[in-house]
């Protein structure tokens, strides 16, 4: 991450989080792609797709421990599961809610609880199952999109889509976000095809485009592939799809990567451009908004005023707000509230303590205070903590009797107290 220097450009240069993805995140990366990190970055990122084999790939049990069919079903019968957690498509339609959802029973009645009887009705009849938000409800997605998402920098989501035999959830379309497909059961026939739209927004979703989507996926395909348990396949966004179940049902995950654009840049670049008095002017007093030629003066001033503009353009701005966008999107680890308020209780010198995983954060200096900018807050401290917290958000120190540049460990104890409530810091487990 970018060090940058606080707004106005004043006070101590900003320390962030580490750039760099620890190695568990190297290694979740690992599973997916069978080739480097560099390579994949430089052939294949939003570029083209890669095929990866198991064979080729770390882990010789594929992706069954982050979510077998077993799994799956206690998901859908013992969990509670509510919509819009659950998706069920049939002949490339969704299928309405209501024929899969009602009231859970005695304190429970909220009438959008998937039922598992409906459920076995729909899947036995040739329904896909689509289970979402997986990276928010399964322990061990939960932790894996974690490190996946630290490994490619950018927010993650997770699906699971469980097919019955010969079956195809979902016509030829394209996403508006890269994935990766993890195969973890069974077997799925994949067609591949170019984008008709190259590197699409989401506001560009495939059925603007239907007609051609249609048409180009009656052409050869430039991927046509069986993918067998522990296969991975990257897509990047746009790339035309269509997958269907063979003799035996299908469950395959797919992680959709919510990467910003350049887009989004000229997003917040207009956002900005708020502050520019030029752009801020009205048009003429009755200036005829369907004439080209009365608009057209009016056009050019305003595009010379927006590049002016922009070639004064402050990156640290644009990256304030890029930052507001972005860290939201990706949780951290989650904590354990009832373990996390025991810890506070118990605190001593001798407690020891770490950063959250996964947490994304910025500290800076100005003056006689320090500010701490989190994924959802900030915090503003007094400067005498700045060595003792950056020592704990970079993992120099974890006892909190070693804590540097406090007077007395009660400070130490104070600050602690503090980032521990603020899930800053979580204790530290035993071996």
């Amino acid at each position: 991450m970018t060090q940058l220097d606080p707004p106005g450009g004043q006070g101590r240069p900003a320390v962030c989080a580490p750039a760099g993805p620890p190695p568990s995140a190297v290694a979740a990366l690992a599973r997916c792609v069978s080739v480097e990190p560099a390579k994949f970055a430089a052939a294949h990122w939003g570029q083209t797709p890669l095929l990866s084999r198991a064979a080729e790939l770390p882990n010789p049990a594929g992706f069954i421990d982050l979510l077998s069919p077993a799994d799956a079903d206690e998901l859908l019968s013992r969990r509670g599961l509510r919509t819009p957690f659950l998706r069920v498509a049939k002949d490339g339609q969704l299928v309405p809610a209501a024929r899969y959802t009602g009231g859970g029973g005695a304190g429970a009645e909220i009438g959008d609880q998937v039922l598992d009887e409906k459920i076995l009705e729909l899947y036995a009849g040739g329904a896909t199952l689509v289970l979402q938000g997986l990276h928010r409800t399964w322990p061990a997605l939960i932790d894996f999109t974690r490190e996946l998402g630290l490994a490619v920098g950018q927010p993650l989501q997770v699906n699971a889509y469980l097919t019955p035999p010969g079956s195809q959830g979902f016509a030829t379309h394209y996403d508006t976000h890269d994935v990766f497909v993890l195969q973890v059961d069974g077997r799925k026939h994949w067609r591949i095809h170019p984008p008709v739209l190259p590197d699409p927004l989401e506001r560009q979703p495939w059925g603007g485009r239907a007609d051609e989507v249609t048409a180009s996926a009656q052409g050869a395909p430039a991927l046509d592939v069986v993918l067998e348990p522990g296969d991975a396949l990257y897509l990047p966004r746009g790339w035309l799809h269509s997958a269907q179940a063979q003799q035996d049902s299908s469950l395959h995950l797919t992680v959709g990567i919510r990467a910003l654009t350049r887009y989004a840049l000229v997003e917040e670049l207009l956002a900005l451009a708020t502050e520019d008095r030029r752009l801020r002017a009205t048009l003429p007093f009755g200036t005829d908004l369907a004439d080209p030629d009365a608009i057209e003066p009016e056009l050019t001033e305003t595009v010379e005023a927006l590049r002016d503009w922009l070639l004064r353009a402050d990156p640290a701005a644009v990256a304030a707000r890029l930052r507001q966008r972005a860290w939201p999107a990706s949780r951290p680890a989650p904590i354990r509230p009832l373990a996390q308020a025991a810890a506070l209780a118990a605190l001593g010198v001798d407690s020891h303590v770490t950063v959250r995983p996964g947490l994304r954060w910025q500290l800076t200096g100005d003056g006689d205070r320090i500010t701490l900018r989190l994924f959802d807050r900030t915090l503003t401290l007094p400067a005498d903590c700045e060595p003792a917290l950056r020592a704990l958000l970079t993992g120099e120190v974890t006892r909190v009797g070693d804590l540097p540049a406090l007077d007395t460990d009660a400070d130490r104890l104070t600050l602690t107290r503090r980032l521990l409530r603020e899930a800053v810091l979580t204790p530290e487990r035993a071996g």
